[in-house]
């Protein structure tokens, strides 16, 4: 786990977790470190949750692999990003008519703000959040 500051103000934070359900607590707690007292907190942490969960969950590393958060602070916005090992990835919409994970990330960042990248070898959720 590593966190930053540089001088120009940007404050940077770097933490591998096992994909363990366990361990997106862990990852949380060590982002609302770094967000303390940023206004947009605690849609990062909800954001970063989001991502972490799905690497748990849905990727490749829930088989003893891991993930890892990366967060970074500047004077006008935050990224959040979370990479895992990848895997298959259905996509598209869900028939069971209520949000996911995804759903709630586009409601808090905007649909241009955030993303997926990778693939079946490794893939980063990402978002960007203006303060």
């Amino acid at each position: 786990m590593t966190m930053t500051a540089a001088a120009t103000g940007t404050r940077r934070y770097t933490g591998t977790y096992p994909a363990d359900p366990a361990q997106v607590r862990h990852a949380r707690a060590a982002l609302a470190e770094l967000l303390r007292g940023c206004p947009r907190a605690d849609d990062a942490i909800l954001i970063a949750s989001e991502f972490a969960t799905n690497s748990v969950v849905h990727s490749a590393s829930r088989d003893g692999g891991e993930f890892t958060l990366r967060a970074e602070v500047r004077q006008d916005h935050l990224r959040i990003e979370v990479e895992d090992a990848g895997g298959p990835w259905p996509g598209g919409p869900h028939d069971d008519g209520r949000p996911h994970g995804f759903d709630v990330v586009d409601a808090i960042a905007g649909p241009s703000n955030w993303g997926l990248d990778g693939d079946t070898g490794g893939r980063t959720a990402w978002a960007r959040l203006g303060r």
